[in-house]
């Protein structure tokens, strides 16, 4: 029971990089545009977050850097995509390696300038990214654990998911949003101003993924820089959005089966399947490919796909 309370938490922790990066594709693609740049944009995030809570030691300041850092990079794919109308995918493969790449020469030219060859957050900074301990709450027998006892981050990955799927599904403007990633002529027509609202929420869901890069920069690789350390979790969001039918509130159901997946190599007795550690590194990846694949199957029987998904809207042919 102990071994499998700990399966959760750290299920729960592995999952909240994810719910980052899938709600913020979520709110991209719900105006129309498929962003296959979510890599990228996580991997500026969490060279910006890192880098800055490193000099000032200030978790706020970090956040607050990482999803600016990626809302600056989704407005290079927005005036790309909304503006000049280039080929959706091939614009968000160009920022996944622009961001990869970016986020490495700035860490290596970092470690190149380190006295000791290494980056590391300073301990003012970790310490406000422990567990928060809430007097009472917390000490709750099994419930406190797996409750009341984690990251800053994951109570703000959930709360960002729960707010994202009120604004969808009960507000105007989430209506109108929505409708634009339906049929942007019609709601051009009916007077929602299209571009602006592009331009909106693709910024918006590139900070959310920014944020979600901080994480992996942060927590994951416990506040030591590394190259690469998104380390792929930005594809699997992508096909996380199908896994939760574009829906904020079952992307959160989503991240943590895939977060168990990650983290199940740890928990897994050997004596009951004895397969080797590259299996369970290989089965998240291996779960995304089969979505991608049975999503292509049903795309046309899917009604929560956004109708224009993928393709641009130009105001002259509607």
């Amino acid at each position: 029971m102990e071994m499998f309370l700990k399966f959760l938490v750290a299920a729960v922790a592995a999952s909240i990089p994810l719910l980052f990066g899938t709600v913020g594709e979520i709110l991209c693609e719900k105006v129309g545009h498929l962003n296959l740049g979510v890599e990228g944009l996580m991997s500026i995030g969490a060279c910006a977050g890192f880098m800055v809570g490193m000099q000032t030691d200030s978790f706020v300041l970090a956040l607050i850097a990482a999803f600016v850092a990626g809302v600056l990079a989704a407005l290079i794919y927005a005036i790309l995509t909304v503006t000049f109308l280039a080929d959706q995918n091939v614009s968000g493969l160009t920022l996944t390696i622009f961001g990869i790449g970016l986020a490495n020469f700035i860490g290596i030219y970092m470690l190149g300038a380190s006295e000791n060859g290494t980056l590391k957050l300073p301990e003012g900074i970790t310490a406000q990214m422990n567990n928060i301990h809430i007097p009472g709450l917390s000490d709750i027998p099994v419930v406190g654990q797996l409750i009341f006892s984690y990251s800053p981050f994951v109570y703000l990955g959930v709360v960002i998911a729960i707010l994202a799927g009120l604004f969808l599904k009960k507000t105007k403007l989430g209506l109108n949003v929505q409708a634009i990633g339906h049929n942007p002529a019609a709601a051009d027509a009916a007077g929602i101003n299209v571009t602006r609202w592009k331009y909106v929420m693709i910024l918006l869901g590139g900070g959310i993924c920014g944020i979600g890069g901080a994480y992996c920069a942060m927590i994951i690789n416990s506040g030591v820089w590394i190259s690469n350390n998104v380390g792929g979790l930005g594809w699997i969001a992508v096909a996380l959005v199908i896994f939760a039918k574009w829906n904020p509130w079952l992307s959160i159901l989503g991240s943590f089966v895939f977060g168990a997946l990650r983290v199940l190599k740890y928990y897994m007795p050997q004596s009951v399947v004895n397969l080797p550690t590259a299996f369970y590194d290989m089965l998240p990846f291996l779960i995304t490919a089969i979505i991608l694949v049975i999503s292509s199957i049903r795309k046309k029987r899917d009604l929560n796909i956004p109708g224009s998904l993928g393709v641009n809207y130009f105001r002259e042919e509607r």
